[in-house]
């Protein structure tokens, strides 16, 4: 289940609002690595402390072990020679990553303890508020991209943006950049981690809550739904962490909000199964999402993505049995718009440049959104 390893840490890296980035010089081997070299390992501060330079800390390294992902990192799980201090007392009891060595106690924004829990005991209704789901992590600035020009188009100030993040992917919101650069850049207002994600700036027990915090407590304009950083695929047709999409459009219509589906599109990925509009996108809103959405199908620009554009029409053609089929135009102004990201796209390790149909579409959902919020 765990691949542990020790190791000392020998130089400190890059920090960002939840991590900490360093160097860990190895006792053992693992993977590729001996006994002596260093690997790249994160620590979540506010979990295990902030190592420093000659601490031995434990490692879960068993995503190295496996030549899998989790951005190349190794896990800080504990610095057993120099423990952090208790956290301050105060309120909350929710518990996230429940039942696992590390679990974390936080304050929900809807547990009885919070400031916010009157308001949110009866709350029932978004009120019509634009919710923008999508299955990667990697669609949030994008969508976000979109909404801003739209309000830019039409000469509005720039829409106020909740990040609603679920727990197919990361659980610890910290581990995203993406999230740390989008609220310093002030493109999101406020992350609120569901389920068993943690760390959020708002804190949730279940997407629902998570969406009603987002119009009563942030003030959001609009919504973005998605898992946090990384996702599960089996190569199955349901076996997927993305499956959660369709059942955040069943949420949001639930409580009165206004779905927007976001389509996974890559025109670049090497899988058949993911060119034009993804299987995933194809079987959360087409099967999992019981409840009507805007099914944003972008239209490129005449030119080198023609092919995608008329593959992703005929795909689409099949959700719009139960879902309204919304064209938006998905062109150079919205390209140029991506290009003022704050932070890094990327999307399966592909750019911009190397994947330009994922990001435009994401974005066209944002311009949707941002035109429906007004």
């Amino acid at each position: 289940m765990i691949t542990w390893r020790a190791g000392v840490v020998v130089s400190l890296g890059a920090t960002w609002p939840g991590s900490a980035e360093v160097t860990v010089e190895l006792e053992a081997p693992v993977g590729t690595a001996t006994a002596g070299d260093t690997v790249r390992a994160l620590a979540f501060p506010a979990l295990v402390g902030s190592p420093e330079i000659g601490d031995r800390v434990l490692l879960n390294v068993s995503a190295l072990a496996r030549g899998l992902g989790t951005g190349g990192y190794a896990l800080v799980i504990a610095q057993p020679e120099r423990t952090p201090a208790d956290p301050p007392p105060g309120p909350g009891h929710l518990v996230k990553a429940r039942y696992t060595p590390l679990q974390a106690m936080v304050l929900g924004v809807d547990d009885q303890e919070s400031p916010h829990h009157e308001l949110l005991r009866e709350a029932d209704d978004l009120g019509g508020l634009p919710v923008v789901v999508a299955d990667l992590h990697s669609a949030l600035p994008a969508v976000v991209a979109g909404a801003r020009l739209a309000a830019q188009r039409a000469g509005r100030r720039a829409p106020r943006v909740a990040y609603v993040m679920t727990d197919g992917g990361a659980l610890p919101a910290w581990f995203s950049r993406t999230v740390a650069g989008l609220r310093s850049a002030g493109w999101i207002e406020a992350c609120v981690t569901t389920g068993q994600s943690f760390g959020g700036d708002l804190e949730a027990v279940t997407v629902h809550t998570g969406l009603l915090a987002a119009r009563h407590v942030v003030g959001a304009d609009l919504v973005v739904v998605a898992q946090g950083p990384g996702n599960l695929g089996t190569g199955t047709r349901w076996g997927f962490s993305g499956v959660a999409a369709g059942e955040a459009v069943n949420a949001a219509s639930t409580l009165g909000g206004r779905p927007v589906a976001s389509l996974r599109v890559s025109g670049a990925d090497e899988r058949e199964r993911h060119l034009g509009i993804s299987h995933h996108s194809l079987t959360a809103y087409g099967r999992v999402a019981l409840a009507t959405a805007d099914v944003v199908v972008p239209v490129f620009d005449a030119g080198p993505l023609d092919g995608l554009g008329s593959r992703v029409a005929a795909q689409a053609a099949a959700l719009g049995a139960r879902h309204r089929l919304v064209e938006v135009a998905a062109g150079a102004d919205v390209l140029g718009a991506l290009g003022d990201s704050p932070v890094r796209l990327s999307t399966m390790g592909r750019g911009l440049a190397d994947d330009p149909g994922s990001f435009l579409a994401a974005a066209a959902a944002g311009v949707h959104a941002a035109e429906l919020a007004g």
